[in-house]
């Protein structure tokens, strides 16, 4: 899971293998494959970082 703050602040986990796709507009919103949003106070550049770390740390990335 990874870790992505709503707007109003509050912290909220996601399956990242569950991610669809993300839109920046100009808050970023990211689709789940459910067809849920969810928008979210990071940047695509951090959501892609956190989705490569957590990727790593289960070894589907080599390091």
């Amino acid at each position: 899971m990874i870790e992505v703050t709503r707007l109003n602040g509050k912290k909220y986990w996601i399956n990242p293998h569950q991610i669809e796709m993300m839109e920046q507009m100009p808050d970023l919103t990211i689709t789940l494959l459910s067809g849920k949003t969810i928008v979210v106070k990071e940047s695509p550049a951090e959501i892609i970082e956190r989705i490569v770390l957590y990727r790593k740390k289960i070894g589907m990335m080599e390091l």
